[in-house]
């Protein structure tokens, strides 16, 4: 393989969440008074840590979310994780060849670590991470589109720059992996048209392709 190290998204890369968190997300600042369509949260939010929804509210509206949001909103997640969460489709089989074959791999997610681990348990892929390839937005100061989590998690891992490989599926995590200098593998589906990855190294509709691009 290219590359010493495997970076990947976790919402909607590993676990299919994205339509389950986006429409919470939208339906929820709509009951606060802000009017959100699932779109507008696919297009504004997708693979973005929480502080980016409130700046852009704030900004846009000059009003702050409640206090408790994150709190609230965790919740509302968490209970439709344990309900319907399910890997993404194909993922099991690219992480058990990568373990095979002694790749290193870890996660790089804008989500909180209690999100990653509740959304892993919650779709069987647990086994897969153990707390030392678990990378989230918390453990630096700037989320995505800044490149600072996949740079946190690179030096982490130990592997430089030009030997990392990024599976991401939202136009923020693209942004930022090469503004990381990575090479970047975009994974699109129909809530992310190829268009909205402009930037990415290489793209890819199904998982079972991504072993291949990475050889």
């Amino acid at each position: 393989m290219r590359y010493d190290l495997v970076l990947f998204d976790n919402d909607g890369v590993l676990v299919d969440s994205e339509p389950l968190s986006n429409t919470l997300l939208a339906a929820y600042l709509t009951e606060l008074g802000h009017p959100t369509s699932y779109e507008d949260s696919l297009r504004d939010y997708m693979g973005a840590a929480l502080h980016r929804v409130h700046d852009l509210v704030e900004e846009r509206t000059g009003q702050r979310l409640p206090e408790d949001f994150d709190d609230v909103f965790h919740a509302r997640v968490f209970a439709a994780f344990e309900r319907e969460l399910r890997p993404v489709a194909g993922v099991d089989a690219v992480l058990g060849k990568l373990a095979a074959d002694g790749v290193p791999y870890c996660v790089a997610s804008s989500g909180s670590h209690e999100r990653i681990r509740v959304g892993h348990r919650a779709a069987g892929l647990d086994r897969w991470f153990e707390e030392s390839r678990i990378f989230s937005s918390q453990d630096v100061g700037r989320g995505k589109p800044a490149p600072d989590l996949f740079l946190y998690a690179a030096e982490r891992m130990g592997v430089p720059v030009e030997r990392c490989a990024v599976v991401e599926d939202s136009p923020l995590g693209v942004r930022a992996a090469v503004a990381a200098g990575m090479d970047v593998y975009g994974f699109f589906t129909a809530m992310t048209p190829p268009e909205r990855l402009a930037g990415a190294t290489r793209l890819f509709g199904e998982m079972g392709e991504l072993l291949d691009l990475l050889r």
